[in-house]
């Protein structure tokens, strides 16, 4: 016997009756499941901590445009890229081959290991800075590692702890509360930056240390599921995209189509962490405690934009939601580059003038309007970018059967981050071509308006069919 879930475009995903939705009939509700509830503590608490990390980074690659020109934040998104595209194939595999849960509890401990190696870090560079870029991309590049591994575990155990009805609720909330530990870890970065200040950043790693071995505790709330695969062979491919998994992809045109989109979604945001922080920084002229908190403001509207799509999608996956979220991030986009062309730089200290730390108060107040204004189309940025991304990820993992779901969500990963690897490359050349250093006249919040351009395609083109197809 079979049963059928239909979706709003019209695609329907079939189950045997000894599948997981068989299995998982008498789970406890979604929010009152202690697994759920350990799940979405462990992401909160590594999102929290990557990001905090990443941005600190960012923004140190920043300060390197005033002593050599040139901003390092397209070779830190791409240190951090390179472990994904290297060991997402190979992560997919060992989610499906030793069992998801046991993947996420070795991850979290990774983590606690890779920033204390950020500590040392950052003692080892206090009085050299060119040594502390260089060992901080070394940490970033192990970061990245234990991303990697994390990242198809997490997102494949989904399907194996809850039932499929509850997956929308599951993935809307798990995406919201990963957007608000962005929200606080870049917030908190650039206000760490500045407030403990170049000599005493080792004390973040500390904190750091301190999430990521709570992270580790709630991960033991998981609830063991059973292996998908274990008598799963490895093959070279493997360490890629699997033979398997390819044939899938061909054979199934809206997932495949379904998957390119969800790329471009992360090239569009590789892109803008490291535009707002260019444009603020550089442009006009922020602190960096007031240029993180612009890009905090992108992940208060993905949060609110993640939850409005678990509601809009009524236990479904909802297409129509794809192609709003595409024209809002078109317009928002557009909209920062109007914007920040007609937005007068605040003046700069003076050489050797001491930097006044603003108060979180301070901070949370724009100081004029055009700041009122970027901050909210930032937000709305984020809102829509919520809406575009929900639906794919609930499709991406419904989708696939269940023995390919870890290596599915691993081949997710592995075109993400080629396309992060690629929006580094993207911001370099933004960089040759905007800016106060660029070829042209033009500012570097015009990077913006590129994406809109970039983006307006799918807006205007992907809308899938009834039939589950991609059609016009």
């Amino acid at each position: 016997m079979e049963t059928n879930d239909e979706f709003d475009n019209g695609t329907t995903i079939t189950m045997s009756a000894n599948g997981p939705a068989d299995r998982l009939d008498n789970q406890p509700a979604i929010l009152r499941d202690p697994a759920f509830g350990g799940m979405l503590l462990t992401q909160f608490l590594g999102a929290f901590n990557d990001n905090l990390f990443k941005q600190l980074i960012l923004l140190i690659c920043v300060d390197f445009v005033g002593a050599t020109g040139r901003d390092y934040q397209p070779m830190a998104m791409a240190v951090f890229a390179i472990p994904f595209i290297l060991f997402s194939g190979f992560a997919g595999f060992l989610s499906d081959r030793t069992g998801k849960r046991k993947v996420v509890v070795l991850c979290k401990v990774a983590e606690i290991v890779v920033m204390l190696l950020g500590m040392a870090a950052f003692l080892t560079g206090i009085r050299d800075q060119n040594l502390l870029l260089n060992c901080l991309f070394v940490v970033l590049f192990l970061m990245g590692c234990q991303s990697a591994f994390f990242g198809p575990s997490k997102y494949g155990i989904l399907p194996e702890l809850f039932r499929e009805s509850d997956l929308p609720t599951a993935n809307g909330l798990i995406q919201m509360t990963t957007f608000l530990a962005i929200i606080f870890g870049m917030a908190l970065a650039g206000y760490a930056k500045d407030w403990f200040g170049e000599h005493q950043l080792w004390m973040v790693s500390g904190i750091c240390m301190a999430i990521a071995t709570l992270g580790t505790g709630t991960s033991l709330l998981i609830r063991k599921t059973s292996t998908a695969q274990p008598d799963l062979k490895f093959e070279p491919r493997n360490m890629a995209i699997g033979r398997s998994t390819v044939r899938m992809l061909l054979a199934d045109h809206p997932l495949l189509g379904v998957l390119l989109c969800s790329s471009l979604f992360w090239f569009t945001g590789g892109v803008v962490q490291q535009a707002v922080n260019a444009f603020g920084k550089r442009q006009l002229g922020y602190s960096d405690s007031r240029t993180s908190l612009m890009a905090a403001c992108m992940g208060v509207g993905i949060s609110l934009g993640c939850v409005m799509a678990g509601r809009l999608s009524h236990h479904r996956v909802n297409f129509h939601l794809v192609t709003l979220g595409s024209w809002g991030l078109v317009l928002t986009l557009l909209g920062v580059a109007i914007v920040g062309q007609l937005t007068e730089p605040l003046s700069s200290p003076a050489n050797g003038e001491i930097k006044v730390v603003e108060s979180l108060q301070s901070l949370l107040i724009p100081d004029r309007t055009s700041e009122w204004t970027i901050r909210l189309l930032l937000t709305g940025l984020g809102f829509f970018a919520g809406l575009f991304i929900v639906p794919l990820q609930v499709f991406m993992q419904a989708r696939p059967p269940e023995e390919q779901k870890g290596r599915m969500i691993g081949a997710m990963n592995l075109t993400n981050w080629i396309a992060i690897l690629i929006s580094a490359g993207f911001f370099g050349l933004c960089n040759l071509l905007f800016g106060e250093k660029g070829l042209t006249a033009w500012p570097i919040c015009w990077t913006f308006g590129c994406l809109a351009v970039i983006l307006l395609p799918i807006a205007t083109l992907y809308h899938p069919s009834v039939d589950g197809e991609t059609g016009q």
